[in-house]
């Protein structure tokens, strides 16, 4: 499947999240098969409900980490959030950031800008945008934010080279990022990889954990810091829809793994 193809079906299964979100299973990556084909297995994101300026109304359940824990935002600050979706993270940030920062949110479907765009009405904040654009083509100026985060995206987009180049034109100097993201240890099954229902379910746009780094220190970022790591398990009876019994057994059984980090990185 080429980029611009994975691309449209992110959208288009995001879309459906945003507009069926009042009938969506809370812990659920993509939430029921209604909305994300017949996969449903959970992500195990940390949870919000007691962290100032949580939303429930804005929570999908579609996170992996709490970036916004590990970022070292600070009263004043100007925070982008990529793939941004109904809010949450924005409005967890704008807490942090007071009246006198300011919460950018960015995301690629017009239904998620939307129903973030109703959850902040209700709020009432005006310190909090929504913008719809392309993690790989930021429609954002240079030198403009103290710090992003983003939480269980960045694994979505095709070019994750282009995605942190980016990152790196709109940070301010000085400016750092705090992602929390999917990520994979040893060669993942190929069946897995390839279905596209698996890339919106957060797994197969996963890339390694080395080569994941390894780009965050290619495109100029330096003092990365892997703040917390931990295991994504796949239920056997989702791996049953992919791979021979033999095949599970040795998935299971050796060094390779799907997981959540949080790493941040900061720009000179």
């Amino acid at each position: 499947m080429k980029p611009e193809d994975l691309k449209m079906v992110v959208q288009a299964k995001y879309g459906a999240i945003a507009n069926q979100s009042l009938l969506m299973n809370q812990s659920s990556c993509c939430g029921p098969s209604s909305c994300c084909g017949e996969l449903e297995f959970s992500m195990i994101g940390d949870e919000y409900k007691n962290i100032k300026g949580y939303n429930p109304d804005a929570d999908l359940g579609l996170g992996c980490g709490l970036p916004t824990q590990f970022a070292d935002l600070k009263t004043g600050d100007h925070v982008l959030d990529l793939g941004s979706g109904a809010g949450n993270d924005c409005f967890v940030a704008r807490a942090i950031v007071g009246e006198t920062g300011k919460v950018t949110g960015l995301d690629f479907t017009d239904a998620m800008i939307h129903k973030a765009i109703e959850n902040n009405k209700k709020l009432g904040y005006t310190n909090v945008e929504f913008v719809q654009g392309d993690i790989e083509e930021m429609p954002l100026p240079d030198n403009n934010f103290d710090v992003i985060v983003s939480n269980c995206v960045l694994n979505l987009v095709p070019d994750k080279n282009k995605a942190f180049a980016q990152m790196m034109r709109v940070l301010k100097p000085g400016g750092h990022f705090c992602v929390s993201d999917v990520v994979i240890k040893g060669e993942f099954p190929e069946a897995l990889q390839k279905d596209a229902e698996m890339y919106v379910g957060c797994v197969s746009g996963a890339i390694g954990i080395n080569e994941y780094l390894q780009i965050i220190e290619n495109k100029g970022f330096k003092n990365t810091i892997v703040h917390k790591q931990k295991v994504i398990s796949i239920p056997d009876n989702v791996l049953e829809n992919y791979l021979l019994k033999p095949e599970i057994e040795s998935f299971k059984s050796g060094d390779t793994g799907i997981f959540s980090i949080t790493v941040s990185g900061y720009k000179n």
